[in-house]
């Protein structure tokens, strides 16, 4: 991975800048849509590129290790190919979904034994099997094996968490050294700040990530319940720690406003399955609040999705005939939707990315805030 910082905003710690990796070039600040099986849910990979102009997509570790399974993407030569996908790929490490998806996990010094949600198969993920599954997808950008911590979580668990998590990292930079890549390119290896919602946790793990030295730096453990001015509040705290030369990863989140402030916080990439899922119940975003299209106020406004005209992506329709596939039930409904909101959130950080290199960041996102933070 090569980075570039372009700009820095004047008035905030809102950073645009360039992300080089060997499928391709992403321009931060990104959102990344979450293609977890393999597959963004009921989107095309050819609407992500034509329509929606993705520059990465990530795929699940935890859910691509339990279905296909790692000999089938091995024998199709990895994610990309299996997927035709031409462009960069992050996986997480599956931790996550090991302890909110999984029954009875286990959790020990040496990994986490769990089953599967699919037939309740019994699994063990340590930090180097982990590795060895990320090597087998084959993403351009891997996470480490970390333990995310529940909100609220007790100060002694979240830092007896924390330290595991730590220790768990170098157990993953470790066995990277011993296996070597399996498709022809290098991949890039991100380390993930704990320490739940306690200052001092975030500062300690900010500065032990940051000691590591890897090509970019993750944030995890946020937007899972806190407040929104507690993830703000940790997010700044980690960024002041962490390199501005490395790229900064904040994980599962979020809104639209929450990636605005964040970006203003320091932060150059994002991730969250909020505007698929919000999409297939109807919930619309645009850049003047947001819209639940079921309403029968929609029923016979044939204007734009967007009430300003807004286009985000390739194909607009209206709200009444998107109001009439919900209620009809047809499949065509939901798709239309998600295409619509991840095109929204695509439009949304490459604007930022815009007024970042202008030098009107800040007028531009409260502005945006103010908008957003509407019912339509």
């Amino acid at each position: 991975m090569d980075f570039k910082l372009e700009a820095t905003d004047q008035q905030s710690k809102a950073r645009a800048g360039e992300i080089t990796t060997a499928h391709g070039t992403i321009e931060t600040p990104i959102f990344m849509p979450v293609g977890t099986v393999a597959s963004v849910k009921g989107v095309h990979q050819h609407e992500l590129k034509d329509d929606i102009n993705a520059d990465i997509i990530l795929g699940n570790t935890y859910h691509l290790y339990l279905r296909p399974q790692t000999d089938i993407l091995e024998k199709a030569g990895g994610l990309h190919k299996f997927m035709n996908w031409d462009r960069p790929i992050l996986t997480d490490s599956g931790g996550y979904q090991v302890y909110s998806l999984s029954g009875n996990n286990k959790i020990t010094e040496e990994g986490v034994k769990f089953k599967s949600h699919i037939d309740g198969s019994s699994h063990f993920f340590s930090p180097e099997f982990s590795m060895d599954i990320q090597r087998s997808i084959g993403a351009d950008i891997i996470m480490a094996f970390d333990e995310c911590t529940p909100y609220p979580c007790e100060y002694n668990y979240a830092k007896r968490s924390m330290h595991m998590t730590h220790r768990w990292l170098k157990r993953c930079m470790d066995h990277l050294e011993k296996t070597p890549v399996k498709y022809g390119f290098e991949q890039t290896f991100l380390p993930i700040v704990q320490g739940s919602t306690y200052k001092d946790l975030r500062k300690q793990s900010a500065e032990f990530i940051a000691s590591v030295g890897a090509e970019a730096n993750a944030i995890g453990g946020l937007s899972v319940g806190e407040p929104a001015e507690e993830m703000y509040e940790m997010t700044d705290i980690v960024c002041s720690v962490l390199p501005e030369d490395k790229p900064r990863y904040l994980m599962g989140v979020g809104t639209p406003i929450n990636i605005l402030e964040n970006i203003a916080l320091g932060i150059d990439m994002f991730d969250c399955v909020m505007p698929t899922r919000n999409a297939r119940n109807g919930m619309l975003f645009t850049a003047h609040g947001t819209i639940n299209i079921k309403n029968k106020k929609w029923a016979d406004d044939f204007s734009p999705i967007d009430e300003m005209g807004i286009t985000y992506v390739d194909t607009t329709y209206s709200k009444a005939y998107l109001r009439h596939l919900f209620a009809a039930k047809e499949y065509l409904a939901k798709q239309i939707a998600s295409i619509h909101n991840l095109g929204f959130y695509l439009w949304l950080v490459r604007e930022a990315r815009k007024h970042i290199l202008a030098g009107d960041f800040t007028t531009w996102k409260n502005m945006m805030v103010n908008q957003m933070n509407k019912r339509l």
